[in-house]
């Protein structure tokens, strides 16, 4: 059957079961059906574009507003591309930015703190390459590669700018320069000759964050060396004495009276002064000792104050001339100006003030009070803000003459160097080397002149690169700095290695794109299951001088590289899988591991164990196994795994494969009970430690993990299913505790879609798991979420009224509802989070739903996801829970490996494929422990012909799992021209083709498997 009718056929398959599908439930709530209707109302136009190939989405016009692509290396800062090709947020510096979920209700729109740009000079006429200079541009974003181009008819020329940072798969040195390539082709469009110039702009932002606070000088010079030219921004402080005795404390330490004369208002300070409780304590860690802080609306529990708090007030202190340079102390809480703020008064009036960066990590700010010199002031404290963050943390004022030296200037967060770099031939066009006072505005230029006749085009390339080393406020990790810092010296060290390495490093970068793109799958699918890995090179993502990686769930949210948020993602590990492993063995597994086996799931910034990320960890520890090349990796870590595993089965207490007792979990709470979503991954994890006490030889531990899941699936089944998916038993003597009881959970079949990704045997049946996908999609999957949140407000705006999301939680029966889920008391509010849509989780069921052969309920889940970050309504490339870039959202490349029903053991040198999409004609890109590649296969008359092309790196292979429609009678294998000796078995739908001798190829090489009916 021709592929395009074999599209419109499923087309209509699906078409016709999403009209018809009506779930049948005797005890459905009244007025469920109007809240997520059975029927789901889905345009055949949308459901065909579902597996059409499509075409590439280009932007234009008004969707290229929050257009942001993260385009710098891994781990080296946030860098975002404009959709008009300007660069903005430059969160280079080191800044310590908390980001919450506000971003998806109120995308943010382009601002950059610095100037910098690229423009044509075509005769005395100079047109910048942005919407001001050109009226046609468009943007094509193929993560890690985004694409604009400039048209316009009053130019005789076009410019296509292509922009990336280096990106190779499985090279995670090379994938992680601070640095981001821009390369231009310029094309005369005319019917006359051109002379131009291309010009690349930069500002010295050095110091940046600095530049009003200290004295001192930037400085711009350009280098020329012999693969590239370097407009190099540097900046020193002024070489002034520092006077300790020039300084006075204003308020330093509560406890030694320091505050008399202040006036205390309110309930927000009514309880001491100073609040000693283990938030202020770590905050003392990273800010200064817990003496010098005073607080306000403080945690016990050491986690950032969200709640409604009514504990509100003002410090006020006594009058003080201002006779020193500046004014300086620490603060951390709420940004709410003029709500939790410190300010500085003079006469009654506020002529400085300052909040926090709603994140309880204080930093050091400094008021510039020279022009005050003379007049008599007040420092005012207030809490003034009873929502979110409605929270201040003050401490160390102190008014000073002080300067900051060279070595203390040195190690500010914001102090290094960066640069424009042109590469290839010299310069035609240079801004004079300059110098100029720290305050002021400093822009340096390079360019290069061409002359084109009519049609002709030429290629020219800039990068910028930048080095700012002063990694430091991240909390409890004592040795910090950029990972960068280990490898180069300056922002020209940066900039000579990637001249001096451009032809490999921009080929190998676009090879990945070519190789991922010449697909048969949508380009939807490959952009949305693929740019999620660009989380890697925003500010979640950091990696310190040691070479330890740690993350925040989200930008500058939620710290501690949470173990129960991480391991739905599959991004990661897939294709950078020393990553993973050195997570493994030098975090999780060892300093984050404790004694009992139990794993901090947050590492050194908790004190805790999760259910779900302890099971997590040991699923990963076999995922990152069968991504090495032998059991080195696995043996090293076997013994800790295996204490990880014997404390989970500890707290099963029974051996029966349920968890019955408090079960932290990623919803941010302990449940009690037998909670079906969280034995199941616990079943899971058994099946993997089985595995992987196989591979050591460890046969009495493997079958005593294999009885304990087996028991618990039959179990699982028989409390627990309930005829159409699995919920939850409740505790009776934890009534008010959260538990979604009844409730159609979005994981409760997690187990097995992590059992898919590794390849373990089933943890639940199929039957029931297929019921219970079935049922996410009868009663999760809203079309139109509005109906639903106007009857259940609490949680946050992920899907606002109007877009379609898998919810995830809903009580579609009498017996249970959202009121008895939320239990009672301080930990209620997180029962919000079920009327939410999380993308990661949904990234997660469209997955397994593909997975199960449910492909077109999977593809609408994925699909609707994508719908809601289209560009004319936020930023495609920033997928938001609990911050920007969102850490979970890298399971959306398990929904590729779906979609491909990929299979990899580079142990026992195996890899296979069983597409779901189109397996007569199918297409993707592979990777492997130690290289990457092609698959195809086609399907016609009988004959089934598979050819692996190996793109770069190296791939040993023992044996290769295809899926035909029939059972074959022969099998060739052929390496080039030569056949190769192999065998086959057929079962269960697979046939499994074993080489006779294990082979290794290298990049350019190919394997071609034919198989006859």
């Amino acid at each position: 059957m021709p592929p395009s009718n074999y599209i419109f056929r499923i087309a209509g398959l699906i078409a016709l079961i999403f009209s018809s599908y009506s779930g049948a439930n005797p005890l459905l709530t009244a007025g469920f059906e109007k809240l997520i209707p059975s029927y789901k109302k889905l345009s055949s136009s949308w459901v065909r574009s579902l597996v059409e190939r499509g075409e590439p989405e280009v932007y234009r016009g008004s969707e290229l507003k929050y257009i942001g692509m993260p385009i710098g290396g891994f781990y080296a800062g946030q860098l975002y591309l404009g959709g008009d090709g300007k660069l903005w947020l430059w969160d280079i510096f080191n800044e310590n930015l908390f980001t919450g979920s506000a971003h998806y209700a109120h995308p943010m729109l382009p601002s950059s703190p610095l100037d910098q740009g690229f423009s044509l000079k075509i005769g005395e006429r100079r047109i910048p390459l942005d919407a001001k200079g050109f009226t046609d541009i468009s943007f094509r974003g193929e993560y890690p590669v985004g694409t604009v181009e400039y048209k316009d008819p009053s130019v005789p020329l076009s410019v296509r700018m292509e922009s990336f940072s280096p990106f190779i798969p499985l090279d995670t040195p090379d994938s992680s320069l601070p640095a981001t390539i821009m390369r231009f082709t310029l094309r005369n469009t005319s019917s006359s000759s051109v002379d131009a110039v291309l010009i690349g702009s930069l500002e010295n932002a050095v110091a940046l964050h600095h530049r009003d606070l200290i004295e001192g000088f930037r400085h711009n010079k350009v280098i020329s060396e012999k693969h590239f030219s370097f407009l190099e921004c540097s900046a020193e402080p002024l070489d002034e004495p520092t006077d300790k005795a020039l300084s006075e404390i204003i308020l330093e330490d509560w406890n030694k009276k320091t505050y008399e004369g202040w006036k205390v208002e309110g309930k927000a300070f009514g309880n001491g002064p100073l609040l000693k409780t283990e938030l202020i304590k770590e905050l003392g860690d990273v800010g200064g000792d817990t003496d010098h802080v005073i607080n306000s609306h403080a945690s016990a529990s050491g986690k950032s104050v969200r709640e409604k708090d009514s504990a509100l007030g003002r410090l006020t202190s006594y009058p003080f001339p201002i006779d020193r340079k500046y004014l300086s102390f620490w603060i951390g809480g709420g940004d709410h100006p003029g709500k939790t703020c410190v300010n500085l008064l003079i006469d009654g009036k506020v002529v400085a003030s300052a909040t926090g960066k709603n994140s309880n990590m204080m930093e050091q700010v400094a008021f510039d009070v020279r022009k005050y010199r003379g007049n008599q002031a007040v420092i005012e404290i207030i809490d003034d803000y009873s929502g979110n963050w409605g929270n201040i943390g003050v401490g160390r004022i102190v008014k000073s003459d002080e300067y900051i030296g060279k070595d203390a200037f040195s190690k500010l967060s914001d102090v290094g160097t960066m640069g424009l770099a042109l590469l290839g031939e010299k310069p035609d066009f240079v801004s004079e080397g300059k110098s100029a006072a720290l305050k002021e505005k400093l822009i340096g230029e390079l360019g290069r002149s061409v002359k084109l006749a009519p049609g002709e085009s030429t290629s020219i390339t800039f990068a910028i690169t930048w080095y700012f080393p002063n990694l430091n406020y991240v909390p409890k990790i004592p040795e910090q700095g950029r990972s960068y810092s280990s490898r180069f010296d300056s922002a020209l060290g940066v900039a000579s290695y990637l001249a001096e390495n451009e032809s490999r490093l921009v080929d190998d970068t676009l090879l990945w794109k070519r190789t991922w793109y010449d697909s048969t799958l949508p380009y939807w699918f490959l952009d949305r299951t693929f740019l999620n890995t660009s989380i890697l090179a925003t500010s979640t993502s950091l990696r310190f001088k040691d070479g330890r990686c740690w993350a925040w769930e989200g930008v500058g949210d939620c710290e501690g590289t949470c173990g129960h948020v991480y391991y739905y993602g599959q991004a990661a590990a897939r294709l950078f899988p020393e990553i993973e492993r050195e997570q493994r063995e030098k975090v999780d597994f060892a300093t984050s591991q404790q004694p009992d086996g139990s794993i901090h799931f947050r590492g050194v910034n908790n004190k805790t164990p999760a259910i779900d990320a302890q099971a997590g960890y040991i699923l990963r520890a076999l995922r990152e196994h069968q991504l090495s090349t032998d059991d080195a990796f696995l043996k090293r870590i076997w013994p800790k795994v295996k204490m990880a595993m014997d404390w989970m089965i500890a707290k099963d207490g029974t051996s029966d494969g349920i968890i019955k007792g408090n079960q932290h979990n990623t919803l941010d709470t302990d449940w009690y009970g037998s909670v079906a979503w969280l034995s199941g991954i616990y079943q899971a994890a058994l099946r993997a430690s089985a595995e992987m006490a196989d591979l050591m030889n460890d046969a009495g531990y493997a079958k005593k993990c294999r009885e304990i899941a087996n028991k618990g699936r039959k179990k699982m089944v028989k409390e627990l299913f309930n005829g159409e998916y699995f919920q939850n038993k409740v505790d009776p003597h934890h009534l008010d505790s959260i538990n979604s009881g009844t409730g159609c959970e979005i994981d409760q079949v997690l187990g097995q879609s992590w059992a898919f990704q590794v390849g373990l045997p089933r943890v639940f049946p199929k039957q029931e798991t297929v019921s219970a996908l079935n049922s996410l999609w009868r009663y999760n999957f809203a079309t139109d979420v509005g109906p639903y949140r106007e009857a259940n407000k609490p949680g946050r705006w992920y899907a606002m009224p109007g877009e379609s999301g898998l919810i995830m939680c809903t009580f579609p029966r009498s017996d249970w509802s959202f009121a008895q889920a939320s239990g009672k008391g301080k930990a209620s509010w997180a029962a919000g989070y079920f009327n939410e849509c999380m993308n990661g989780f949904e990234h997660q069921v469209a997955g397994h739903m593909i997975w199960e052969g449910m492909v077109k309920e999977g593809l609408a889940v994925e699909r609707a996801l994508h719908d809601r970050y289209a560009a004319s309504k936020r930023n495609p490339y920033n997928e938001i829970e609990c911050g920007d870039h969102y850490g979970r959202s890298m399971a959306s490349y398990g929904v590729f490996l779906a979609a491909c029903g990929f299979e990899y053991n580079g142990p026992a040198g195996h890899i296979g494929f069983a597409p779901r999409l189109t397996p007569e004609n199918f297409k993707v890109a592979f990777t492997a422990a130690e290289g990457w590649g092609s698959f195809s296969q086609t399907i016609d008359e009988g004959i089934m012909m598979v050819t692996l092309d190996l793109k770069w790196g190296k791939l040993r292979l023992n044996s290769i799992s295809l899926s035909p429609p029939f059972k074959p009678t022969s099998v060739v294998v052929r390496a080039g021209d030569k056949v190769i000796d192999s065998s086959f078995v057929a079962h269960d739908g697979k046939v499994i083709v074993t080489l006779s001798k294990t082979g290794t190829f290298t990049d350019g090489q190919s394997l071609a498997v034919d198989l006859q009916r």
